[in-house]
């Protein structure tokens, strides 16, 4: 399911990306973006500045869009799904590892920022329309509520795991 390729990936000076990482920590969702695209444009490019609290509600991209991701700064990890909820695989970003990766359409996945000031490259192909660019799981808990904390935090645990197993 993981592929993997090189991406170009825009210079990003070091006083935004200090400026991002700081209005990620203080927003209630622990990241914050940087679209680089226009409305309406067909190529999204967007940064991402991920603190260790922020949680993704699993999602897929419906439409054939494939997401194509790469590590500028910090450690993530791409957790993928079966249709139930189960971990199927995981994938570890990281500076000097595995630095790019392309999530297919239709794939339940979400990211866990494995170390505080993570920021992340994204691509995706589409124009973005909020009600059509995610379909979010029903079997996770949404963004902001009480579950979530407890969720974000069984995967990290079932990450740990997997890294230790024989």
């Amino acid at each position: 399911m993981i592929i993997l390729h090189d991406m170009k990936i825009p210079s990003l000076p070091n006083e935004e990306i200090d400026e991002f990482l700081l209005r990620a920590k203080n927003s209630e969702r622990q990241r914050f973006p940087k679209i680089l695209h226009k409305p309406g444009d067909e190529f999204n490019r967007v940064f991402n500045f991920i603190m260790t609290d922020s949680y993704m509600q699993p999602h897929f991209h419906p439409g054939g869009k494939i997401e194509d991701i790469s590590i500028v700064a910090g450690k993530l990890a791409v957790i993928f799904f079966d249709d139930k909820g189960s971990i199927t695989e995981s994938s570890t970003l990281e500076k000097g590892g595995e630095e790019h990766i392309k999530i297919p359409a239709f794939a339940w996945h979400t990211y866990v920022a494995l170390s505080d000031g993570v920021v992340t490259y994204e691509t995706m192909m589409g124009v973005y329309n909020p009600k059509t660019w995610k379909e979010f799981a029903k079997w996770a808990p949404e963004e902001n509520t009480p579950d979530a904390s407890a969720y974000l935090a069984s995967l990290k645990k079932e990450l740990i795991a997997s890294a230790i197993r024989p």
